[in-house]
């Protein structure tokens, strides 16, 4: 069954979600600071992580920008009820979802689950040998492999978070069409997950920053004021 990594300073919080999670058959790690969370999560990489946004010594922000200097663990927040802020400026960082508190246990297991079907390949096209089925999409200098989650840019890797990935998959499928906010929300969020217009600029900003990390040239993302987005065609 998949790990998952809990971090937050209120111990309740860590006993009352690591109980809710292990009796869905989870394995849990716990962590109570940033600066613990992050040695482990490099040692120990689990399938989800979720991170209170204040604690002390590293907090949840600190841990996010660090953590995404190396890995693309899907990542799940915990928000104050009032803190909109943190929650933009967390998803533009490379968040993936994320949860206010007060929160009640069945909700964070229900994201856990909608984040962990988000990060398996939805696998599309021709079975391949032994019955499996593989699909690499490639678009120009654009390589997408869903079943590695690996994306290259003129051959060089960008990494991207499991939301990242399947907003630019979404995309990179129809080069040409356009795409409306809300197929891009359809495309990356489970059902149950509700977010709104600036979380997917959010996403596409970052995206465009991390290909012209890369390439300072790109410009395949296109956007359409009013209408959407939309992948330009070679």
């Amino acid at each position: 069954m998949p790990t998952i990594a809990l971090v937050d300073d209120d111990r309740n919080i860590l006993t009352s979600v690591s109980m809710a999670l292990e009796a869905e058959g989870y394995h849990v790690q716990t962590y109570t600071d940033g600066a613990a969370a992050l040695a482990g999560l490099a040692a120990n990489p689990p399938d989800v992580a979720v991170f209170d946004i204040k604690m002390p010594r590293m907090d949840g922000m600190e841990l996010l920008r660090r953590l995404r200097q190396k890995s693309d663990l899907p990542v799940i927040f915990l928000t104050s009820k009032d803190d909109e802020i943190d929650e933009l400026f967390g998803l533009r960082m490379g968040a993936d979802d994320y949860i206010r508190k007060p929160f009640s246990q069945r909700l964070l297991v229900e994201r856990v689950k909608a984040v962990l079907r988000r990060a398996s390949p939805k696998v599309e096209g021709v079975a391949a040998e032994g019955g499996a089925e593989k699909i690499v999409l490639e678009r120009g200098k654009l390589v997408l492999d869903p079943e590695r989650h690996s994306c290259t840019w003129d051959g060089k890797p960008v990494v991207l978070t499991v939301t990242e990935f399947l907003i630019l998959q979404a995309l990179a499928q129809r080069p040409g069409y356009v795409k409306s906010r809300d197929s891009l929300m359809d495309a990356a969020y489970d059902d149950q997950v509700y977010v709104d217009d600036r979380t997917i600029d959010s996403h596409i900003k970052r995206l465009r920053k991390k290909f012209k990390e890369v390439d300072d040239d790109f410009d395949a993302i296109e956007t359409l004021y009013g209408v959407g987005y939309r992948y330009r065609e070679a």
